[in-house]
């Protein structure tokens, strides 16, 4: 469910006609929708209300300090995975006791910036870490709170790039070796083991992974208290799929009722990690297009955004829905729509059966919110684009196109070359 809808023949966000916005603020552009974002945050906390969850949204589906605001003041935590996700987190506001920090490659300066913060955990990916965070913490003479994430070899059912918990993926700690630290814990004095950690993949629509892997974490949880060992924090993570094309991915309605029970029986505090599910749908690419080139062989419809915009179809041949923001004619046709990029990889769609459309039109590039403008960049020395919120009848410019000066801001040519 989101808040792009036609109206008559023109493509809406919310109350305002996305054409005007191209208009506007020029192309290509990504243009997000508040009440679908606060939305789906929304759903799924109700959907867990049983258990009063921590929600720390996923900051690296998208960063946008306005993004993460909005969350923030409906209640949300972050989960980051970098010292500059730290500093966003810290910048958008949200209480440090909110925070949560993976990545299997935290460096001692990451560290230290977040211990500084106070930041409710650290997700902890090996012994290594774990023994580096409590060397840091023995420094700075205080005790860090950590969760030891487990890698549950589950198979997600999800693309292998995005996959993350299966054994043979660099994320975690498998069952044995996380008992193993338990066994030596009190041996590392400056960190305390408050928690348990999984996250099996991303862009997962199905329940059965996670009622695998938490089902798994259950009978870890009940073994360690046979051992006397009760930890406070089970934080399952996020992934939860969302529609891009005809998936039947699970509402968070129907994903609670699977893992509630076992949830409940662990008897301890959750926390959950979701990102795409909350922002994916929220946000559109709209582009513009340039040119229609027809080859013995292909009709190429040519658009001014690329594969630096948004590079999941690229990346992971990801599918994203392409509309016209004005339907002007019923008529369809097989086109690839490609961009400007010097790369055979940069499409957005290929074969598609597509409304006709000519030279000028505008087109929306559908649920573009979670990973289209984070993992953008200058390629080809393109300009990063503008990113607009609407909120009802208003719209709001949540980050400024990037200008030329700002492609060579940090760049600096020696002496011997002047």
């Amino acid at each position: 469910m989101h808040e792009f809808k036609y109206i008559g023949k023109n493509l809406y966000c919310e109350k305002i006609r996305v054409e005007e916005l191209a208009k506007r603020f020029g192309t290509p552009l990504y243009v997000y929708s508040y009440q679908t974002l606060i939305g789906h945050f929304i759903k799924l906390r109700n959907a867990f209300r049983l258990i009063d969850p921590l929600i720390c949204y996923s900051v690296k589906a998208n960063s946008n300090l306005a993004i993460l605001k909005a969350l923030v003041d409906h209640g949300a935590g972050l989960d980051i995975v970098s010292g500059g996700e730290l500093f966003r987190a810290i910048a958008a506001g949200c209480p440090a006791k909110k925070i949560v920090y993976a990545s299997v490659g935290k460096t001692d300066k990451e560290i230290e910036g977040a211990i500084s913060e106070r930041i409710l955990l650290f997700n902890v990916e090996s012994l290594s870490e774990l023994e580096n965070i409590n060397r840091i913490a023995a420094r700075r003479k205080c005790v860090v709170n950590v969760a030891i994430r487990i890698n549950p070899d589950v198979e997600p059912k999800t693309h292998k790039y995005i996959t993350t918990g299966k054994i043979t993926n660099k994320f975690g700690i498998d069952f044995k070796s996380a008992l193993q630290i338990f066994r030596v814990r009190n041996a590392l004095e400056n960190v305390k083991i408050s928690g348990l950690h999984i996250h099996i993949g991303s862009q997962i629509t199905e329940s059965e992974p996670y009622v695998s892997a938490i089902t798994k974490m259950a009978v870890f949880i009940d073994k360690l208290r046979t051992k006397g060992i009760t930890p406070e924090y089970l934080n399952i993570g996020g992934g939860l799929g969302i529609v891009y094309d005809n998936e039947s991915a699970q509402t968070a309605e129907r994903f609670a009722a699977k893992v509630l029970p076992i949830l409940k029986k662990t008897k301890l505090k959750v926390i959950m990690e979701p990102g795409r599910f909350i922002v994916g749908n929220a946000g559109i690419l709209v582009t513009k297009v340039l040119y229609i080139k027809t080859t013995p062989k292909k009709k190429f419809v040519i658009v001014d955004a690329g594969m630096n915009d948004l590079i999941r179809p690229a990346l992971y041949d990801a599918y994203h829905k392409i509309v016209p923001l004005r339907i002007s004619t019923k008529a369809q046709e097989n086109v690839d729509v490609v961009g400007p990029i010097c790369e055979s990889g940069d499409f957005f769609a290929k074969e598609r059966k597509l409304t006709k459309v000519k030279e000028g039109d505008y087109l929306a590039i559908m649920s573009a919110g979670a990973y289209g403008f984070s993992m953008s960049s200058n390629y080809n020395s393109r300009l990063k684009l503008e990113e607009v919120m609407v909120v009802k009848d208003q719209e709001f410019v949540i980050r400024k196109r990037d200008s030329h000066e700002d492609l060579i801001r940090s760049e600096a040519i020696p002496p011997f070359l002047i």
